[in-house]
């Protein structure tokens, strides 16, 4: 594939291609039906209460408004087009298309390419959400099916991505024993351990992102276990996998923090969402959230504005692991300059209640802010002054406690954070 110039396009040659043959036709039939037309030299009574008010020659009629509003129908249709590939699940992504009963044993699939759109090794089964013979309860809730990888499994699918650029997969991943499992995701040679023993949604649809930059056209998605539970029989459960390609960064005036509003982040799935958990990164590189570190032990959740109350815009981050979830950027600075940082700290609306504090640091100055949690939804803005002491500053907020919902105490949350601002002041 060829280099191409940076968009946040997931691209797809083929659907491309009959986009725009279907736009030549169009444009080949009216320029047909303009030719016909002045050819004829016809004209066009037009009547008004009965009474003839003028005779148009057809080749006079303008037919260039035709090729305006098809143009424009065209161009507004490309950019939703774009709008829509701009994330997407993979082939089978849901696992809804079945192996073939000839392929199963019971649960097992038998055969390297026996499930649709996927690559399997070792031990993978078929699952169906719901009670199990053995006693066990798979949470799947964002369909019926799902694939559950046993000891030293993996799955794996083949996918065309544009080199150089970053993307972000979002998948679906429960465990299924009350035991240690790992979740291993590799992709173009970047790799992460995902451990998911600790669950943050009490309904085991936990939902995680990953990042990667593409290093060849055609890259390998892996979904490995490596097996470190005891029990054979114990193997998390994956679905929903989608791909986002990341946009570029870029600086909104006034705003020396890239991203602030979190507008920028990995794919959240529309119908089903209890939010994006971004796991720790060490550097801003090449991230889920661009811009911005995930620097703590605990991942931190991305949310939207369909599914949670987002205080401006259509993200936001929700910090749910205490003092173990911790996000930073280092912004420019000038030494010795005054700036001002400004931040929203609010609730999500997700019953997460309670006396809520953000503490944020910039440089060597700091602030503790807080607010008083209903869990109905609700924000405030929280400004602190700090002097620069370099030309980097680094930017850092976390909870400084630690919250559940009201009625669901297996449910983590926290505060809030949005539209983060710091300008000279």
């Amino acid at each position: 594939m060829t280099s191409q110039k940076r968009s946040c396009l997931f691209f797809d040659t083929q659907k491309i291609t009959s986009f725009v043959f279907l736009y030549v036709i169009c444009l080949s039939t009216i320029a047909h039906t303009q030719v016909g037309a002045r050819g004829a030299g016809r004209t066009k009574n037009i009547f008004i209460d009965g009474q003839r008010s003028s005779s148009i020659p057809l080749d006079q009629r303008p037919f260039g408004i035709y090729y305006i509003l098809l143009l424009l129908f065209f161009a507004l249709s490309f950019i939703l087009y774009i709008c829509l590939f701009i994330l997407g699940s993979l082939p089978n992504g849901n696992f809804e298309q079945a192996p073939s009963p000839s392929h199963l044993k019971k649960t097992v699939i038998i055969g390297k390419y026996s499930l649709p759109k996927w690559e399997i090794s070792g031990l993978v089964e078929y699952v169906t959400g719901g009670p199990q013979p053995n006693g066990f309860y798979f949470a799947i809730p964002r369909g019926a099916h799902a694939a559950r990888l046993g000891k030293e499994a993996n799955i794996s699918q083949y996918i065309t991505l544009r080199v150089g650029e970053d993307y972000s997969l979002t998948f679906a991943a429960t465990r299924t024993c009350a035991q240690e499992e790992v979740l291993r995701i590799s992709a173009s040679g970047w790799s992460d351990d995902l451990p998911i023993q600790t669950v943050y949604s009490s309904d085991g649809g936990d939902t995680y992102a990953f990042a990667f930059k593409a290093t060849t056209s055609r890259t390998k998605i892996t979904f490995h276990n490596p097996g470190v539970q005891e029990d054979p029989a114990c193997g998390p459960l994956l679905d929903a996998v989608a791909i986002k390609e990341m946009c570029p960064l870029r600086y909104t005036k006034g705003n020396l923090v890239k991203n602030g509003g979190f507008e920028n982040g990995p794919h959240v799935f529309k119908n089903y969402s209890t939010g994006v958990l971004i796991l720790p990164n060490r550097d801003d590189i090449v991230s889920s959230l661009p811009g911005w570190i995930v620097e703590s032990l605990k991942p931190a959740k991305y949310i939207d504005s369909k599914h949670f109350a987002v205080p401006k815009g259509l993200a936001a981050i929700e910090l749910v692991g205490g003092r173990e979830t911790a996000i930073a950027q280092i912004i420019r600075t000038m030494p010795n300059k005054v700036y001002m940082l400004s931040f929203i700290i609010g609730d999500a609306k997700n019953d997460c209640h309670g006396s809520m504090m953000v503490e944020a640091f910039a440089g060597k100055d700091t602030l503790k802010a807080k607010y008083e949690s209903q869990g109905k939804g609700g924000s405030k803005i929280a400004r602190l002054k700090f002097t620069a002491v370099s030309s980097r500053t680094r930017l850092t907020f976390y909870s400084s406690f630690y919250h559940t919902k009201l009625n669901d105490y297996g449910h983590f949350c926290g505060p809030i954070l949005d539209n983060v601002r710091v300008w000279l002041a």
